[in-house]
């Protein structure tokens, strides 16, 4: 199972970038998809997480800003920022719990990353 990203990248404050992560490979069923971020000298967080049937959770830090979503037939989970800010800097690392073809039980992978960089 490979997750690749895309969509980060330089934008100003007070713009919007949308993130994007798709799952391939023998995959039978993903539960929980979600974004982190990891900023220069901290530790990973969580940013967003979604089920399959659609329930998010956010960080009180992106709630109202960050929308979440997914796409269930394409394996795709989303990620819509606004009104970005220059403490949003960081690499945006996608997850899915993922169930293989073949396995009984659901394990995580991750993206590799993709930076995104608010700055004037």
């Amino acid at each position: 199972v490979q997750l690749q990203a895309s969509g980060g990248g330089l934008v100003q404050p007070g713009g919007s970038l949308r993130l994007s992560c798709a799952a391939s490979g023998s995959i039978r069923n993903i539960n929980d998809m979600g974004w982190y971020r990891q900023a220069p000298g901290k530790q990973r967080e969580l940013v967003a997480v979604i089920t399959r049937g659609g329930s998010t959770n956010y960080a009180d830090s992106v709630k109202g800003r960050f929308t979440i979503s997914r796409d269930n037939a394409k394996n795709t989970v989303y990620l819509q920022m606004n009104s970005l800010k220059p403490e949003d800097t960081a690499v945006y690392y996608c997850n899915a719990n993922v169930l293989e073809d073949y396995y009984l039980s659901y394990k995580d992978y991750w993206g590799k990353g993709t930076l995104v960089t608010v700055s004037s």
